[in-house]
């Protein structure tokens, strides 16, 4: 399971690591500034609906039920349910393209009504939408093919797709010259990125030969099973993404900026949480499914302390580096052209903000997947609704005294209530058994992080006169040499507490 969680989360790095670029690129052409706040709200309306009825719902309801197909009636009957699910699901995403295209002025002032009080960003943000909401049709799609893949144990191309996203957007603000605005330029690169992750993911399904057709929908068991899970998993997932949507209505009543703000800390944010945390959870529904529609219970338990365990190991040096250098990480990362210094300093608070949220962030698939392997998405759905109730009621509470920064904290609180009620659900039902091996790890990684932390709060003072010194790079070259010192420290000291608690390492 390591080897498969390594490579989902080696190409969720590079598409990390080219989404770096790209918002380096976005921040530079855009700063932080209306336009970029009309282009976020564009990218963020898709994307949200994406993780409700695609990536988060469907595939939570999805992967499962195919998973049991194929394993206990075999690869055709799953295909003919794939071929159903692939036709329902494009015939819904057509009329809700269409429906969204005719009112999308309605839905930009529902979820960014503050952007009333300047037309020139709502009808821009309008028109923005508008280019970017056909790429939802596509990334379903690009779903449903991933799940199969996933289900076959295939998961390097589905977590390839990403990196098309961000190729493309770089290659369209390269050529923004040739459009009305840099919003504009990158708009279109998202719509064209949706065709290119389609291709990718069909062809590789259709070199595995599990590639469905197009069913006429059937009512059949399988059908009738997925359907039962699908409406909560759908409610469970709009949940989260209320949480967001709130981020963007709210922030939209704040000073020009702070829209972009949000958006710039969230994507540093998300790096340990798609490396990691996703990737992780991406491998682990399967292997509980597997296992557990196979008898393998205990099996199905162990998968899970491993997968939480290297997911803490793996995810505390980012959660150290975001609380004691924030400033100094967006700084280095996107201060450039037109993002200035005051930009990262408001970006800076909110990603230290957000961090106080990543270990629970990072461990909410692994959490789920307790459920999920089970065909339970009524339970989440709970879990979900009382997070975000709490999540929004905080933001509201915060955002007065704190702006920007009170919206990412109640981002974090919401999500530890979330996982909180998760983990204790699950321990109550017997879905869940935290060995003494995966607290043996967690002590290691405490004592790793501790000191990692004292080094991260100490060095960068002296380090920082000498690279003062020098005629550019100041910034980056610090971050750099911090974060290569930091990892080999961490590294080292983890593998310590490890052999000195007694965890024994296994190659597979």
């Amino acid at each position: 399971m390591f080897k498969k969680i390594l490579s989902v989360g080696g190409w969720t790095l590079v598409s990390r690591l080219t989404g770096f670029v790209r918002d380096v690129v976005i921040a530079a052409v855009m700063g932080a500034g209306p336009i970029a706040d009309a282009f976020v709200v564009a990218f963020r309306i898709p994307n949200n609906f994406r993780q409700i009825f695609s990536e988060g719902a469907f595939n939570n309801a999805f992967l499962p039920t195919y998973a049991r197909v194929l394993e206990t009636q075999g690869e055709k009957p799953a295909r003919t349910f794939a071929g159903r699910i692939t036709s329902l699901m494009l015939m819904v995403q057509i009329g809700l393209l269409v429906l969204a295209f005719l009112a999308m002025p309605v839905v930009v002032q529902l979820l960014a009504p503050g952007f009333a009080e300047y037309p020139a960003k709502f009808d821009l943000a309008v028109t923005l939408t508008r280019i970017t909401f056909p790429y939802l049709l596509f990334i379903t799609l690009v779903t449903i093919l991933s799940a199969i893949l996933n289900a076959h144990e295939r998961f390097a191309a589905a977590a390839a797709a990403p990196v098309l996203l961000n190729l493309s957007l770089i290659a369209a603000l390269a050529v923004a010259f040739l459009f009305p605005s840099a919003g504009h330029a990158a708009a279109w690169g998202i719509a064209v990125a949706g065709v290119l992750e389609l291709l990718l993911v069909w062809a590789a399904a259709r070199r595995l030969k599990v590639a469905p057709g197009l069913e006429p929908p059937r009512l059949d068991p399988a059908m009738k099973g997925f359907f039962k899970t699908l409406g909560p998993a759908i409610i469970g997932s709009a949940g989260v993404q209320i949480a967001i949507f709130a981020d963007t209505i709210i922030a939209s009543f704040l000073p020009t900026g702070a829209v972009s703000s949000l958006y710039y800390a969230d994507r540093i944010y998300q790096l340990p949480l798609g490396v990691i945390g996703i990737a992780a959870g991406t491998v682990l529904l399967p292997e509980m499914s597997r296992r557990i529609a196979g008898g393998d219970v205990t099996g199905a338990h162990a998968a899970q302390n491993r997968a939480v365990g290297m997911t803490l190991a793996l995810a505390a040096p980012f959660l150290v580096a975001f609380v004691t250098m924030p400033d100094l990480i967006m700084t280095a990362l996107f201060q450039r052209g037109a993002f200035d210094a005051e930009a990262a300093r408001r970006a800076g608070a909110a990603l230290a903000a957000y961090s106080i949220g990543l270990p629970a962030a990072v461990l909410i698939r692994s959490a789920l997947a307790s459920f999920y392997s089970r065909a339970d998405t009524v339970t989440p759905l709970y879990a979900s609704l009382t997070a975000v109730a709490v999540n929004v009621l905080l933001k509201i509470m915060l955002m007065g005294p704190f702006g920007v920064v009170g919206l990412a904290l109640g981002t974090s609180l919401g999500v530890w209530v979330n996982l909180i009620l998760l983990l204790a659900l699950a321990y109550r039902r017997g879905w869940t058994d935290p060995s003494h091996t995966l607290g043996r790890t967690c002590a290691a990684v405490m004592v790793a992080s501790a000191l990692l932390g004292l080094f991260a709060w100490f060095a960068p003072e002296p380090l920082s006169r000498w690279t003062a010194s020098l005629p550019a790079w100041q910034a980056e070259t610090l971050l750099a040499i911090l974060g290569a010192a930091g990892a080999t420290l961490y590294g080292l000291t983890l593998l310590g507490g490890l052999k000195a608690f007694g965890v024994r390492l296994a190659r597979r």
